[in-house]
């Protein structure tokens, strides 16, 4: 059995194009090892001390867990730490957080420490999600210095908290997944490779907002309800958590279109999830894994950011889904 440590020993070591430097080693292994301490708060629950809010808002206004305070304090000081990152970017705060006096060091880190928070008090599954871009800084690490496509993306990763505790990570050359075993205390290598089959039968959206939807969206959702007896010919199961990460995760796992839609309750909001911290990650992901990412325009890892807290549609998943749906837009 591989450890995440033999795994990347190995990448480092390798002659091929999936070769990554010793400092990208030490950053993931500075993740996994803080995503391992965040397991066991959230696996602690109640009896930590760790539920309820924490009556504090983020910069989107939202009202944060105490858990999503803790993991994100957790994550900012783990990472200043490895001596490899300029500095970081978290849903949880205003502006980035350079590292005092490694403005040039190789990597900037941009985190969602804790998504599908809501989830936490009712002990469904959440997840932290990670993406590390070069430093292209010669200066001090200003915003400005994050604002780059997903495609400059060097590494893309979550961790999703559930019954098992498990690492999911990519650096551009197909998708691996790890699940940490307690007693060791270390991330074993349980998958050589994820895909994700071009056709499915299983949607995750939030039903919920579907009187918002844009006609596109109204049309393919519409398509799969009517099942059997429809257009499509087949039976179509919805699956919804509401969180990112433990949807996602189905869909690496077996397949499946995952769909957070802008709607008209606001024109002029693009949508609900970051850009930065959730789309680029998680379409990097799927990519890697043989799917497809869509917002309302344009591939989701082509979109130019302009804001480090910016919004988009996701629509991520089976590629021949992803693509029947795009088309619909376009």
């Amino acid at each position: 059995m591989t450890t995440l440590a033999q795994y990347l020993q190995n990448a480092s070591q390798s002659k091929g194009s999936g070769c990554i430097s010793t400092q990208m080693v030490t950053l993931v292994l500075a993740i996994a090892d803080v995503s391992q301490r965040i397991s066991a708060a959230v696996h602690k629950g109640a009896l930590g001390g760790v539920l309820g809010s924490a009556d504090t808002e983020n910069v989107q206004g939202e009202t944060q867990k105490k858990l999503d305070v803790i993991a994100n304090d957790m994550i900012l000081e783990a990472l200043a730490k490895t001596e490899v990152v300029a500095g970081m970017a978290s849903e949880e705060l205003d502006d980035c957080s350079p590292v005092a006096g490694h403005e040039d060091k190789p990597f900037l880190v941009l985190f969602d420490p804790l998504d599908g928070s809501s989830n936490i008090d009712v002990n469904v599954s959440i997840g932290t999600i990670v993406s590390v871009l070069p430093n292209p800084a010669n200066g001090p690490v200003t915003n400005q210095a994050f604002l780059q496509a997903g495609t400059a993306q060097l590494a893309a990763a979550y961790v999703v908290y559930g019954p098992q505790t498990q690492l999911v990570l990519t650096f551009g050359h197909g998708v691996v997944a790890f699940t940490l075993d307690r007693d060791a205390g270390q991330y074993i290598q349980t998958s050589n490779g994820m895909e994700i089959p071009a056709d499915t039968k299983e949607f995750a959206i939030n039903m919920s907002n579907q009187r918002h939807w844009y006609p596109p969206v109204q049309r393919y959702i519409s398509e799969l309800l009517a099942g059997k007896t429809g257009s499509r010919g087949q039976d179509f199961n919805m699956r919804w958590s509401a969180s990112m990460v433990a949807d996602v995760h189905r869909v690496l796992t077996r397949g499946g279109i995952f769909m957070y839609p802008k709607d008209l309750r606001d024109p002029n909001k693009p949508g609900k999830l970051r850009l930065m911290y959730e789309a680029n990650p998680m379409s990097f992901l799927v990519e890697q894994a043989g799917g497809a990412s869509f917002d309302a325009a344009q591939r989701i890892l082509d979109i130019q950011p302009t804001e480090l807290h910016q919004r988009c549609a996701v629509m991520l998943g089976s590629k021949n889904e992803v693509n029947l749906v795009a088309g619909y837009h376009q």
